[in-house]
């Protein structure tokens, strides 16, 4: 199964590498992400019982071991401009715009991750459930209630 999981992140890697930017802001940091998260998946891939399920289970090591990072630093959902310069990922001029970023970050960590699973890396609600760990019912209300306090946010301004 190795072979298949290193082909795998292979042929993903920029969007690995864009999830974990999302988290963290900071091209390093994103970089030690998939990194950690590829000697996770390596290490434990034991316990991917379905080749089927990879996309899931490696999406589901990279939102963890980003988690873990931001817990260990101390800092949620910062920008440092300055970073952007060096390498602006594709799918972040997605949603660049400064008022959307500022209302992605005030959002709770579960409800930034289902928006970005869900648009930013357009993965089926089911999807996002497996990933997140969550019923695929409270994800809609989750998602939901998301917009609607994004939308307030990107209002008010």
């Amino acid at each position: 199964m190795e072979p298949e999981i290193i082909n795998y992140i292979l042929q993903n890697k920029e969007k690995h590498y864009r999830l974990a930017y999302s988290y963290v802001k900071n091209k390093e940091d994103a970089l030690d992400i998939v990194q950690d998260s590829i000697v996770k998946a390596l290490k434990y891939q034991h316990n991917l019982k379905d080749i089927a399920y990879l996309n899931t289970w490696f999406y589901k090591i990279i939102i963890n071991t980003a988690k873990t990072h931001l817990q260990k630093q101390k800092r949620y959902f910062t920008t440092d401009e300055s970073l952007l310069e060096d390498y602006t990922p594709p799918i972040y001029d997605e949603y660049r715009h400064f008022e959307l970023e500022q209302a992605l970050s005030q959002l709770s960590y579960k409800e930034k991750t289902i928006i970005l699973l869900r648009y930013f890396n357009q993965f089926e609600l089911k999807e996002v459930a497996d990933i997140t760990d969550q019923n695929l019912s409270t994800v809609k209300s989750t998602l939901y209630r998301s917009l609607k306090k994004l939308k307030l946010l990107l209002e008010k301004d």
